[in-house]
């Protein structure tokens, strides 16, 4: 059963999070707590053996900072029982429905969970009725159509399922290196660049970093790794074409310039332009 009290902070111990403090995303807070008070309680969880700390942060880490930031010494926090996946789970499911995380953040929530799940759980699949209650309610094999993770996760959020299967598409597929270097930037929130990027290999996903992390307009840092594209047939042709006309004018005399002039009705006479190009052939 959970339990509701106030806690110094320095009681706490705060583990390495998903979702990394936002200093600005913190002030914002503390300014809020000191106009309105802490609406929501931190969440906390009894640390094993109280290893440095009687408590450690299941949720509220942005809530803590800025407490910090109105220089308070405790915070108002609910104590819940669980291993440390289940701390996991509750961390995540705060999270993950709040409507200013970024695409990238929500990606990497989505999948966590699923992932957390599975390890505490076991492998979902089809046919392990085992899992069936928990699965209706939290996270179900893709091949569930009526319900299922996605489906929970989208009708939560108040998104498509097909979004939601983009989340996951980022989650899975994005580079940690990409990760670490959007986050923070506008790209962060750019669902469709990151869908570009996940669909890169491993190692281009790498060099995209890179040059991101050089070049800040992300479509020159793509350039940077991004091959041209090849040139058609019939682009190899014309440009064939145009490297024998250009050699073959170099190579001809003033009359035979001249003469190909006329042939495409640019003789004697014509505008100033044309008249410039026919004295520079001369003076060749």
């Amino acid at each position: 059963m959970a339990e509701f009290k106030r806690i110094p902070i320095s009681e706490i111990v705060i583990p390495e999070r998903l979702r990394a403090v936002e200093e600005e995303h913190a002030l914002a807070i503390a300014q809020s707590i000191v106009e309105h008070g802490l609406i929501n309680p931190i969440t906390v969880r009894p640390t094993p053996n109280a290893k440095g700390g009687k408590y450690t942060l299941v949720a509220g880490a942005h809530r803590i900072r800025a407490e910090q930031i109105n220089e308070e010494s405790e915070i108002d926090a609910t104590i819940v029982e669980g291993d440390k996946a289940e701390a996991q789970l509750i961390e995540i499911t705060e999270n993950l429905f709040r409507n200013e995380l970024s695409v990238i953040d929500r990606a990497v929530f989505v999948q966590a969970y699923r992932d957390i799940w599975e390890h505490k759980h076991g492998k979902i699949a089809a046919g392990r009725p085992g899992n069936r209650i928990n699965l209706i309610q939290l996270i179900a094999d893709e091949a569930d159509a009526g319900g299922g993770f996605t489906r929970h996760v989208a009708d939560r959020m108040g998104l498509s399922v097909a979004a939601v299967k983009r989340l996951s598409q980022i989650a899975q597929n994005l580079h940690p290196d990409v990760r670490s270097a959007v986050r923070g930037t506008p790209t962060a929130d750019n669902q469709s660049v990151l869908l570009k990027i996940a669909k890169m290999e491993p190692v281009k996903q790498r060099q995209t970093a890179v040059a991101f992390r050089a070049e800040p307009d992300l479509k020159k840092a793509l350039a940077l790794v991004e091959p041209a594209p090849p040139l058609s047939k019939k682009q190899v042709e014309q440009a064939t074409l145009l490297s024998r006309l250009v050699t073959a004018w170099e190579d001809a005399s003033e009359e035979t310039r001249t003469q190909f002039l006329e042939h495409i009705g640019l003789g004697e006479g014509g505008d100033a332009l044309m008249v410039q190009i026919r004295s520079e052939a001369r003076d060749e």
